[in-house]
């Protein structure tokens, strides 16, 4: 027993990020994992348009698909930059879209920092421009989608504990691990596979369940955005803050004060939607 927590607490140590590599250029676990994220969203989906009446056609769903990747990679990426790091990039602002490190050399990076809330916030303007376009009932077109998110969302967490990035605080729990970025080189808690157990694959059996039981319309979305925040919240309460913005708010990280901003939104949209169906 006491071996294998010994391999367990060693394991990114020995886990590579890169599937493969051709000259400069990288292949890594973490765009891969985004690629089956997509692809269990999308497939999931297409099976409540197969087996309920949703009264969405399946070609509307797969332009809505290829909206959806360019709202999730630019949103989350200016996410990250707004959030998390903005007087870095306003210093080097092309390192926002290139792939490249050009202040030691030419060294190809890939665009690292990426943000959940600014990619949530991004596709919640695609999707409200892309139901008038075509119109479409927007609350029905979330309640939708909102069931099969979080399953998809448990692949991008995979790929950052693949990166070894966003580990946890120092613990002493039997279950932690030693992670090659953090430079301290203390124990800390798998914080990735916490938010992938917990905001993915928890939060999907919840609301996939209710997926029939949920009459208000609406309200799908408003329980995902409920209960992700509050997931989330929960458990950034074990995630070490990011190391150039730390503590923003007293004990509270901004991880946290976005969350409750989607609480907050997810409250108030139970409660006029509520309102609107009288």
């Amino acid at each position: 027993m006491q071996e294998f927590i010994v391999w367990w607490n060693h394991l990114p140590e020995h886990t590579s990020p890169v599937f493969f590599k051709i000259g400069f250029i990288q292949v890594h676990y973490y765009g891969l994992m985004y690629l089956l994220a997509f692809l269990t969203v999308y497939l999931l989906v297409l099976y409540r348009l197969k087996s309920e009446k949703t009264g969405f056609r399946k070609e509307v769903v797969e332009t809505y698909f290829f909206w959806l990747v360019f709202a999730v990679l630019i949103g989350g990426r200016l996410g990250y930059v707004l959030f998390y790091d903005l007087p870095y990039y306003l210093k080097r602002p092309l390192e926002i879209i290139l792939p490249f490190d050009i202040n030691d050399g030419f060294k190809y990076t890939g665009l690292y920092g990426m943000s959940y809330h600014g990619a949530l916030i991004a596709i919640i303007i695609t999707t409200v421009v892309f139901c008038r376009r075509h119109k479409l009932d927007f609350w029905r077109f979330t309640d939708l989608l909102a069931p099969a998110v979080p399953l998809g969302y448990t692949f991008g967490r995979i790929g950052n504990f693949i990166n070894g990035e966003l580990y946890g605080r120092v613990t002493s729990v039997p279950w932690g691990m030693y992670f090659p970025l953090d430079p301290t080189g203390r124990l800390r808690h798998p914080s990735q596979l916490y938010e992938a157990f917990f905001e993915g694959v928890f939060l999907f059996i919840i609301l996939w369940s209710l997926r029939k039981k949920v009459r208000l319309t609406g309200g799908l979305f408003s329980l995902y955005l409920i209960g992700y925040g509050a997931i989330r919240f929960l458990l950034e309460f074990f995630r070490q803050p990011d190391r150039q913005l730390g503590f923003v708010l007293g004990p509270f990280t901004m991880g946290q004060l976005l969350c409750l901003a989607m609480i907050l939104s997810g409250v108030f949209i139970i409660v006029i939607r509520k309102g609107s169906a009288k």
